[in-house]
């Protein structure tokens, strides 16, 4: 189990319930956000998990005040992605920078730590109030890989079957968003397969499955494919990656 070093002082962070959208974001008070970061020089976005989506947590304002990338990190408890992120954001606040591929020790007992690069295709779906902050998406991010529970990091072999989806790796994978395996098998419509029509609605069943439909299917119509040939046909299925069980997606064209 990943045990976090005593903290040397006490983090300031704003927390909030999870919000996917721009909108759902705008609910933080942009001016009490605006006065932690005046305060303190960066603060600490924590997003709780729910039943599918995964919990983390991102800086905003390290790039403001100190040219220092923003950092996310995904998978832990709030608490411990708290930790951690003030951790780094005090390491950028002393003027070091964060060296992207290089092993830390200093986050956690006894586990090692590495950051990536966060793509800028991946900004937009987790970095929500950042962006409202800086009022644009083009801010630099990094993010904080912790390893498992035999000190290896995901792209390493043998990594712990267990945690292989608890922490997206935002420096590669944008045009596969999805937390799923590229080839689990999900459900679309011969329409789709065969006479190339749009896919109009996607429903992610409360049991975990996956449901791509064109609108003008019956039963019969239904075929199996690997999620990977949805995203590859048409990227714009990238963003209903985070739909919850239960939830579904509709629009009339592609791109809407």
């Amino acid at each position: 189990m990943l045990k976090t070093k005593k903290p040397k002082y006490k983090p300031i962070t704003v927390t909030n319930n999870r919000m996917t959208t721009d909108q759902e974001h705008n609910c933080i008070d942009d001016k009490k956000l605006s006065a932690d970061i005046e305060k303190f020089g960066w603060t600490v976005m924590l997003l709780e998990a729910n039943d599918y989506l995964l919990s983390f947590a991102y800086t905003v304002g390290l790039w403001k005040n100190f040219k220092h990338p923003e950092i996310i990190s995904f998978g832990l408890t709030t608490k411990i992605l708290h930790l951690i992120l003030s951790d780094a954001g005090e390491i950028a606040k002393t003027g070091r920078t964060i060296e992207v591929g290089k092993n830390y020790d200093d986050f956690f007992e006894n586990s090692n730590t590495q950051f990536v690069t966060v793509d800028s295709r991946n900004i937009s779906n987790y970095f929500g109030q950042a962006i409202n902050f800086y009022e644009s998406k083009n801010f630099p991010a990094i993010q904080l890989i912790w390893t498992d529970r035999n000190n290896k990091f995901p792209w390493n072999k043998d990594y712990e079957e267990e945690f292989e989806y608890r922490q997206p790796l935002l420096d590669r994978n944008a045009d596969f968003k999805f937390r799923e395996a590229k080839n689990i098998a999900i459900f679309t419509t011969k329409q789709w397969l065969e006479f190339d029509k749009p896919i109009l609605c996607v429903i992610h069943d409360n049991d975990g499955d996956w449901q791509f439909l064109t609108g003008n299917q019956i039963i019969e119509d239904a075929k199996l494919v690997a999620l990977e040939q949805m995203t590859l046909k048409d990227k714009t299925l990238n963003e209903v990656f985070d739909l919850d069980y239960g939830e579904q997606a509709e629009r009339e064209y592609i791109g809407g």
